[in-house]
């Protein structure tokens, strides 16, 4: 018998739920390793009304950084707080046992950023969205980094 086959745009939290805890059991045997996956984020926030202006998003896991997210308000770039969240954030992977970190930009956002900070592509899509690219940045951190 064949399972049925479901598409929606509304998926229900126990099936993600399941769907997670499978890959995460194969992973595991298939790697060797134990899944050690670990929320991190850094919050930017007003000092008077704490309202979140920006930060970052991302995980540590099989010895990796991954940086899903990262927002500084348009007031705040080019004043060194980019570069000081993503320190921050590089420094706590190393503490986690994290031996590189690898992150996506679009071309209209922040790939020159995050090269002046160590990253190097090591992949692109072209044409996403289109008439833009999507690029794949890396970068080794602790002692193997250069």
């Amino acid at each position: 018998m064949l399972p049925k086959i479901t598409l929606t745009d509304a998926p229900d939290d126990d099936a993600l739920k399941t769907i997670s805890q499978l890959i995460t059991q194969f992973n595991e045997v298939a790697s060797g390793r134990p899944n050690d996956f670990r929320p991190l984020a850094i919050f930017l926030s007003d000092p008077e009304t704490g309202e979140t202006l920006g930060g970052l998003w991302g995980w540590t896991s099989f010895s990796f950084l991954h940086i899903d997210l990262l927002y500084l308000p348009e007031s705040l770039r080019g004043t060194g707080l980019g570069r000081r969240i993503m320190n921050q954030a590089e420094e706590e992977a190393v503490q986690r046992g994290c031996h590189g970190v690898w992150l996506d930009t679009f071309s209209f956002q922040a790939r020159g950023f995050y090269e002046r900070l160590g990253y190097t592509v090591f992949g692109s899509i072209d044409n996403y969205p289109p008439g833009q690219s999507r690029f794949f940045l890396k970068k080794t951190l602790g002692q193997g980094a250069s």
